[in-house]
């Protein structure tokens, strides 16, 4: 049984795939906040655009 509970404790396998997944959803993150940004800074300068055109 103890052979059994060191096999569990070294088994390493589990721990780089949540290092992995954590490390996708920090990518994610960082993905959706640049692109509502740049989102929001493209629709102010299609406004500004459009109130230069309206005139």
């Amino acid at each position: 049984m103890t052979n059994v509970f060191a096999r569990f404790v070294k088994d390493e396998s589990g721990a780089t795939a949540i290092e992995y997944g954590l490390i996708a959803a920090l990518i994610a993150v960082v993905c959706i906040t640049v692109w509502t940004n740049i989102g929001s800074n493209l629709t102010a300068k299609f406004q500004k655009v459009d109130d230069a055109l309206s005139k």
